[in-house]
This record gives structure tokens, C-alpha cells and sequence, in this order.
């Protein structure tokens, strides 16, 4: 005779087939995804929880002439910086690169390095002398 089981109710009303990424784990909790899918969005909600899905946005662009410029991770935060001997540079900032509003870096620069929290949307870094 078959038993009847209660379950949550949960919808996937599409999914994608992408490569790479990996699992994230805590307590008794399991997310695997991919990183960099273009069609990753906003937030998910549930009851108590949430899941943004997607990936930082913060990219370096490279000024022809300028120093290298690099991103790199540390947790949950984005460090951006430039070789510590070179002088004479300004780090900049964009959120859109079809757009010529760079504006200087208000944050502390310490040593040519900067560190991120990952932002709302796009943002852009550059040197520029």
C-alpha cells in the first residue's frame, strides 16, 4: 500500500548546461553552480533564504603605457593593485565602458592596492597618469 509524503514545494523553470565551477558548502547547506554564465541574474528568494548567482564584476583595464593593473580575491573581497615602486599614477573608475565618465578612486589607496567589497553591478578600474 503506498504512503503518501509531504514535501516542499520547489519550481526550476529553467536551468542551463554550463562547464566548470564547482560546490560550496556549509553546515547542512550545498550549492553547485558554474562561474562567468552570462545569463546568471538577480536574486532568488525563498522563505529565509537567498541566492544571487552570477559573478563579480570587476574588471581591470589595461591603459596602453600604464603599469599592470591586477585583480585579485581574498574571501568575499576584490584587491586591485599596481607594482608598489611605480609613482605617479591615479587608480580611476567606471561603471560603464561605452560611457567616458571615469572618475578618480575615492576609497584609501595603501601601497597601490585597494581592497572591495564586490559591487551592485559593473565596475571598471584604470591608471592614468
Amino acid at each position: 500500500m503506498p504512503i503518501a509524503a509531504s514535501a516542499q514545494t520547489y519550481n526550476i523553470d529553467w536551468y542551463k548546461i554550463s562547464g566548470g565551477g564547482g560546490t560550496s558548502t556549509g553546515g547542512v547547506y550545498s550549492v553547485s553552480g558554474t562561474i562567468g554564465q552570462p545569463d546568471a541574474g538577480g536574486e532568488m528568494t525563498g522563505g529565509n533564504y537567498s541566492l544571487t548567482g552570477g559573478f563579480w564584476s570587476l574588471i581591470a583595464v589595461q591603459t596602453p603605457g600604464a603599469p599592470l593593473l591586477t585583480i585579485t580575491q581574498a574571501g568575499n573581497q576584490a584587491i586591485v593593485s599596481w607594482d608598489v615602486s611605480v609613482m605617479g599614477w591615479m587608480l580611476q573608475t567606471n561603471v560603464n565602458l561605452a560611457t567616458a565618465t571615469w572618475g578618480n578612486y575615492l576609497g584609501a589607496v595603501v601601497n597601490n592596492c585597494v581592497t572591495n567589497a564586490p559591487p551592485k553591478g559593473n565596475l571598471f578600474f584604470r591608471l592614468k597618469q
